[in-house]
Parts: C-alpha cells; structure tokens; sequence
C-alpha cells in the first residue's frame, strides 16, 4: 500500500478502482490538522480529469501497467491505429485518448505502449523526435532584431518555431513533450 508520501508526478495509483496518473501535486500542513496533498489526476481508461485532495490516513495501490513497443500504422476516421512490436496483432486507439500525441505520429513511428488488464490503454512518444520541415519562409539577413526566430510547417502538419537558418528539407529535432524545437538533426 502507498500513501502520501509516494504520490509524485507520473505515478499511477488505483483509487476507488480506477487506474489514475498524477498529473500535479501539492503537498500541505497546517497547524495541528495531518497533511494533505492536493493531486490532479487522470483517469487512465477514460482520460477525464478530476482534482483531489488526500487526507494523511488515505492509503493506495500502485496501478500496475505494462509496457510494450508497438509501431505506429495509420489513422482512420477517429483512431489510430498500431501493430504490437512481439506478437504482431493490430489494436486501435481512439484520438480523444491520445490527446496531443497524435499529432506527432508519423506511420512508422515506434512508441511505448501503456497496457492496463490486458488492454492497450496509451502510449508514449519518445522525448526527441526526428521531423523534416516541409515549408519554411526565407531567413532573411541582419533581421535578428525579433530574436531570430520563425515559423516552418513540420511534415506532419505541425507548425514548429525555430532559428532563422531552418529551411525547407532541413530536418528537426523537438522535444514531443513541450512541443519545442531543440536542434537541427
């Protein structure tokens, strides 16, 4: 059992049977009253977002999810689909479950896939992804004065800010989880 000392960020945790990760937390103590720790956490399963606080005598599981590699296919109306990197089976997940990590899929793409009683239930990109840039205005010369940055379109679609010598054919590296540039691959 876990209590309120193990709650950090990422941790997945059961709470009234429900599979949830720390999304943010805040711990306190006021006088003579136990500490509290005000969570924000998501569903695992359905992806809501629900805000708790936990009383110091509050204890809890750990969710127990397992992680496997699968490579991303192609979408199709409103999922995703992957294949599993073992044994091969296809799986599809919806687009409201994978939030803001679909728009960095490009077909062929490896990711960790989160699984939860035997179901694919999520998945996580790598930290640092490779992406070519499809257009790019021309950087012009001396104009540094705005900070030497413009906009180029990845070629996912995504719209990316980054130094003035980026151009078209160029290839990215951005950080998935900030949706910032790093640096030219």
């Amino acid at each position: 059992m876990l209590g309120l000392s193990d709650i950090k960020t990422g941790k997945k945790i059961l709470w009234d049977g429900q599979p949830y990760v720390v999304l943010d937390y805040q711990h306190s103590k006021m006088g003579r009253a136990g500490a509290v720790m005000r969570t924000k956490l998501r569903n695992i399963l359905t992806g809501a977002t629900i805000e708790y606080t936990f009383q110091d005598k509050d204890k809890f599981e750990e969710a127990e999810t397992i992680k496997s590699t699968a490579q991303y296919l192609y979408p199709e109306g409103d999922e995703y689909h992957f294949m599993d990197s073992e044994s091969y089976e296809q799986f599809a997940l919806p687009a409201a479950t994978l939030g803001d990590t679909a728009k960095y899929l490009i077909e062929g793409t490896e990711v960790t896939v989160l699984n939860y009683d035997g179901h694919a239930i999520n998945v996580e990109l790598p930290v640092k992804m490779e992406f070519a840039v499809k257009d790019a205005p021309p950087g012009i010369k001396g104009d540094t004065a705005s900070g030497g940055d413009k906009v180029v379109i990845l070629e996912n679609g995504l719209t990316l800010t980054v130094p003035l010598f980026i151009s078209a054919g160029d290839r990215v590296i951005v950080n998935t989880e900030k949706g910032t540039y790093v640096s030219r691959a």
